[in-house]
């Protein structure tokens, strides 16, 4: 499974971005996406999953803030950002689930006026 995430970039606090990770390979055994983060000195959190049937979790700091969702006839996961605050600066990570557990490249989000 190969994992192509894009979106990230420079936000002022309060604003949006989307971030989208497209799947490509051995999708059909994938059985949950999700993405993740890691701030400069911190160690990788969970920020939001969303398995093949359509359950989801969240990080507390990003409910009601933060929104993901499955493209099906794209085979992306998609995570919608609002609200964003600096403590959202980090680098996102999407990762794909199945016996094993793959990672992509990570994007860039940067809250900050």
């Amino acid at each position: 499974v190969q994992l192509q995430a894009s979106g990230g970039g420079l936000v002022q606090p309060g604003g949006s971005l989307r971030l989208s990770c497209a799947a490509s390979g051995n999708i059909f055994r994938i059985n949950a996406l999700g993405w993740y983060r890691q701030a400069p000195g911190k160690q990788r959190e969970l920020v939001a999953t969303i398995r093949s049937g359509g359950s989801t979790v969240y990080a507390d700091s990003v409910k009601g803030r933060f929104t993901i969702s499955r493209d099906i006839a794209k085979n992306a996961v998609n995570l919608q950002m609002n609200s964003l605050k600096p403590a959202d600066t980090a680098m996102y990570y999407c990762r794909a689930e199945s016996s094993i557990v793959f990672w992509g490249q990570g994007t860039l989000v940067t809250v900050s006026s």
